[in-house]
C-alpha cells in the first residue's frame, strides 16, 4: 500500500517541492538585493569622504538606495510576519 501512497501522491509533492523552490529563490534574491543596497550605501560615503560626488549628489542618492532599503523591509517583514505568527491548525483566511 505505501508504493500506491506515493506513487499517488507523487505529482502533489513534486508541485510543492517546485513552489518550496521558488519561494527559497525569491527569498535569496531579496536578501542579495538587500546586500547590495547597503553595500552601494557604503559606497556612496567613501565617495562623498573622498570628495568624488557632492553633497546634493551623495543626499539623493542615498535617499534612493534608502527609500529602496525600506520597501525590501518592509515586503520582508509582511510575508514573514504572516508565516512566523501562524500556528498549527490556523485557517488561511
Amino acid at each position: 500500500m505505501l508504493i500506491l501512497d506515493d506513487v499517488l501522491t507523487f505529482p502533489a509533492r513534486s508541485i510543492f517541492w517546485i513552489f518550496r523552490q521558488v519561494c527559497r529563490a525569491a527569498e535569496q534574491e531579496l536578501a542579495d538585493e538587500a546586500e547590495n543596497a547597503t553595500a552601494r550605501l557604503a559606497e556612496l560615503y567613501m565617495m562623498l569622504e573622498t570628495g568624488r560626488i557632492s553633497e546634493a549628489e551623495f543626499a539623493a542618492e542615498e535617499k534612493t538606495v534608502l527609500d529602496r532599503l525600506e520597501e525590501l523591509r518592509e515586503s520582508d517583514g509582511g510575508v514573514e510576519g504572516r508565516h512566523r505568527g501562524k500556528k498549527k491548525g490556523d485557517s488561511l483566511a
